[in-house]
């Protein structure tokens, strides 16, 4: 018998609390275990850190994916949208880093905005308070500036290095974007096909989009990590070990999305190899998470 309300079956409402359990227990773990052995200084709550860096990540792929998938969707109903009350979480979240700051450096909380690092968290919360305002409206096109604030500003926070800082910054820019119309675009498809009941034209459309930011996310990844990380540091820093993680599932969604276009081509059903697909790149996000709360190893090795 099914339950009310979007978890459905009590099987899937288990596998969602096991879910959950197990992340919250990659993020409150993941840096610490990441560390294990190599000499780095140990991070200040580096899992509080990581589930709010968390929850800013999940906010645009859920609405950056939003909006382009009401594009995907064409004609016919929609499911509800998720855009406010994830800008919402991702506004609080970001607020949250903030105040962590303040509590962290030992400073008031007027003197942590005034910081580089404080500075660029105020300007994600205020524009992601107001992608959230404008996704209430009925024009939540409109939250398409706010948000392209709150990746550049995220993407400037990400890289404070004074070495060709323009660089890392674009990089970045490309790479969360492209990240978050990857998920948060397939999570919509899946939801409107789930409404539908059915919708393998939604789900080619998506794929053809798919495509392209597979590419982008493969080229500004690559990049980003040939300036980032020395070849001698891939095992022996966290950064590189969580770096492998991140690889070894982007290959694996990699090769569910080639499943799933291979089923819509033979006629077969691509639903369940792309609903997996969704699952693993959810454990990618989370594992991005984790990468932007572990030391730069730019810094740690000769």
């Amino acid at each position: 018998m099914s339950l009310p309300g979007p978890l459905g079956t009590p099987i899937r409402r288990t596998a969602a609390v096991l879910a959950l359990l197990a992340v919250l227990t990659v993020a409150l773990l993941g840096v610490s275990l990441a560390q294990t052995g190599t000499g780095e200084l140990e991070i200040p709550a580096a899992g509080a850190i990581t589930l709010l860096r968390l929850l800013v990540l999940v906010a645009l792929a859920v609405q950056i994916g939003e909006l382009a998938g009401a594009r995907l969707a064409g004609e016919g109903p929609l499911p509800r949208r998720w855009s406010v009350p994830a800008a919402t979480t991702g506004c609080a979240a970001s607020a949250g880093l903030l105040v962590l700051l303040a509590w962290l450096s030992g400073l008031g909380l007027g003197t942590a905005s005034g910081l580089r690092e404080g500075r660029l968290l105020l300007v994600t919360a205020n524009a992601l308070g107001l992608a959230a305002l404008c996704a209430a409206t009925r024009r939540p096109a409109l939250a398409v500036a706010p948000l392209a604030v709150a990746v550049g500003a995220e993407a400037m926070r990400a890289h404070p290095e004074a070495y060709t800082p323009a660089i890392g910054v674009t990089l970045t820019v490309v790479h969360l974007t492209a990240a978050s119309l990857w998920c948060g675009s397939l999570l919509y498809v899946l939801r409107t096909m789930r409404l539908r009941g059915g919708g393998r034209d939604v789900l080619m459309r998506y794929a053809r989009m798919a495509a392209v930011v597979f590419a982008a996310l493969a080229v500004t990844g690559t990049c980003s990590t040939l300036r980032r990380l020395p070849l001698d540091g891939v095992f022996t820093t966290a950064y590189g070990r969580v770096l492998l993680v991140k690889l070894a599932l982007f290959g694996l969604t990699a090769l569910l999305a080639l499943t799933a276009r291979h089923r819509m081509l033979h006629a077969a059903d691509p639903e369940p190899p792309a609903r997996v697909e969704l699952a693993v790149l959810g454990l990618v996000v989370l594992v991005s998470a984790l990468l932007t709360v572990v030391p730069d190893p730019h810094w740690l090795l000769p």
